[in-house]
């Protein structure tokens, strides 16, 4: 069952370096925070759309901190939202940050696009495509930055500055909505998004 929550945050969200209010619809979960926002954590999916806010290409930065609990911490940015299931995403899995295990470290990064494309479809058919390992010495407790930048056919995740993703778009949708996204029973924290 989806849940639709509006929220007014302020003085979070930079878009172009204008700082402004944020208004958030939140999906499958509850969004909480000022400057921090703050998504709890529940079964399945879920977003927290940035109202009235389109995103094209370009490129998007932001703090993000999940936890090192396996299955319990997938933290990320949905962008090209057409509604709730029809989305891009990228996001990082932090509990495959550091483990020894070589398959385990190499879905740390993922990227999706919803809903043809989800991470069981792409990691069977397209082995280590959309997919990557991040730099282990990556704290998966600890805030972490990220920089995500799109063109029109291509994406390239950055973690703390190292590249650790780049792939080419699979959706048809080339500008949409974006917003904080976490994975089937995690929750996650964001700070300082910047959107250029």
């Amino acid at each position: 069952m989806l849940r639709y929550v509006m929220l007014t945050l302020s003085g979070i969200i930079g878009f172009a370096h204008i700082c402004a209010a944020q208004e958030l619809q939140a999906v499958n979960r509850t969004a909480s925070g000022d400057a921090v926002i703050h998504l709890n954590e529940a079964p399945g999916a879920g977003i927290a759309w940035i109202k009235n806010k389109q995103f094209a290409n370009g490129t998007i930065e932001f703090d993000v901190k999940g936890k090192n609990v396996l299955q319990q911490s997938f933290v990320g940015i949905a962008f090209h939202g057409v509604n709730d299931s029809t989305y891009d995403a990228i996001y990082f899995r932090p509990f495959n940050f550091q483990v020894p295990e070589a398959g385990r470290r190499s879905h740390a990064v993922q990227y999706i696009s919803l809903p043809a494309n989800d991470w069981p479809f792409l990691r069977e058919q397209y082995p280590g495509k959309y997919e990557h390992e991040v730099n282990p010495s990556t704290d998966p407790n600890k805030w972490f930055h990220v920089k995500i930048v799109v063109t029109d056919t291509e994406a390239t995740a950055y973690l703390n500055g190292d590249r650790c993703l780049t792939v080419t778009l699979l959706s048809k949708q080339k500008n949409g909505m974006i917003g904080y996204w976490v994975g089937n029973n995690s929750g996650g924290d964001w700070k300082n998004l910047t959107i250029n």
